[in-house]
């Protein structure tokens, strides 16, 4: 059985991902809030703007790579959108990325990796 490609970066496809959450928010004006009547008014510039959590469990090469995406100020990134069951392709950049040691081998590691991938 073949797993589904969930991200690519830059055309190089990423390993499967422990954890993958989208969500896809509004970006409102400034103008938007509440009226002096009490009522919400929302003034929307952008619908759908994608935010993508994710986690891996990776070797040191694959941290390694993952660390030198993460300076990069953007990446074109591949990505299975829910919204269209299809995969999409979107600039994005990389926030709060973190690492962890999951497990010492011999091969310097098993390392977790999670951050978020917002769209521009």
């Amino acid at each position: 059985m073949a797993f589904h490609n969930y991200l690519a970066f830059n055309g190089e496809t990423l390993p499967h991902p422990d954890s993958y959450d989208v969500s896809m928010d509004d970006v409102e004006a400034e103008s938007s809030g509440e009226t002096e009547a009490g009522t919400k008014q929302r003034d929307v510039v952008r619908s759908g703007v994608h935010t993508i959590d994710v986690a891996f469990s990776v070797t040191a090469v694959w941290l390694k790579k993952l660390t030198a995406y993460k300076q990069k100020p953007k990446l074109e990134v591949r990505f299975f959108d829910p919204e269209t069951a299809d995969l999409k392709s979107a600039e994005m950049y990389i926030e709060g990325f973190k690492v962890s040691l999951a497990k010492d081998t011999s091969y310097k590691g098993l390392w977790t990796v999670s951050f978020a991938l917002k769209e521009f």
